[in-house]
């Protein structure tokens, strides 16, 4: 069982693979597209739910989503034909990173995929090579909001406390617009999804021989999550829009 099995499993139950809820998504892309039939372009969009749920909320709006698990893609086709929104979907399978830049898209979104293209900063320049005049960013990384251990910076990487990281952001010419913090409620969640739904899934299938890796992953997970990161880690969400002068 390799990652992308074990990580298709643990968002069996929650498709959003990221630490907020349905209501989160559904107001943040209610601010962060712009109009009915905007141009929308998700850089590491793995199962492409995001794109879904703006499709079918927006029947004139068109998508493009990129990432590199076939997985991931053959399950977004699926989702968007049973959902009737697939001949208003592109997908395509390579580097989120090395996408051709063409800016004619109103909304770019990244949500949890960053260390894609190095760090925060470097897939905001990344999206602002996507976007339309007028465009908007819809972004989401992890900040601390406690002091980490140096495990839990050995772990997850580096990141800032919440006002170092809006200061990064605003210095390398963004302007925000709209934001979301994971509640713990989110975050609690997101994390049971993992843990639970690989357990639930091993526990279901006794007589697979990946029933072991699969219960070891949900029980690591667990314990760096509750051991490691729970008290320090958070995860905020932005909408953003480019300063004026740095255009």
């Amino acid at each position: 069982m390799n990652r992308e099995q074990i990580s298709r499993l643990a968002h069996a139950h929650h498709p959003i693979a990221a630490p907020l809820d349905d209501d989160s998504v559904r107001q943040l892309l209610e601010h962060g597209v712009p109009h009915g039939d905007a141009r929308l372009l998700d850089l590491g969009c793995g199962g492409g739910e995001w794109l879904l749920r703006a499709l079918t909320a927006h029947p004139r709006a068109r998508a493009e989503g990129v990432d590199i698990a076939e997985n991931a893609l053959a399950h977004a086709r699926q989702s968007a034909q049973a959902l009737g929104v697939h001949d208003r979907l592109v997908l395509h399978q390579q580097d989120a990173a090395e996408f051709p830049a063409s800016p004619t898209f109103d909304l770019v979104l990244s949500v949890g995929a960053a260390h894609a293209f190095g760090g925060l900063l470097e897939t905001l320049a990344t999206a602002r090579r996507h976007l339309a005049p007028g465009g908007r960013v819809l972004i989401g990384d992890g900040f601390w909001e406690h002091e980490p251990s140096p495990e839990a910076v050995e772990m997850l990487g580096e990141f800032h406390d919440l006002p170092t990281t809006m200061d990064r952001v605003i210095a390398a010419g963004w302007t925000p617009v709209h934001g979301h913090i994971s509640t713990r409620r989110e975050l609690d969640d997101y994390e049971w999804s993992w843990t639970g739904a690989l357990a639930s899934w091993a526990l279901d299938n006794p007589d697979d021989p990946a029933r072991s890796q699969a219960l070891d992953a949900a029980a690591t997970h667990r314990d760096e999550w509750l051991h490691t990161y729970r008290d320090s880690f958070g995860f905020l969400t932005l909408i953003l829009r480019p300063t004026p002068a740095s255009r």
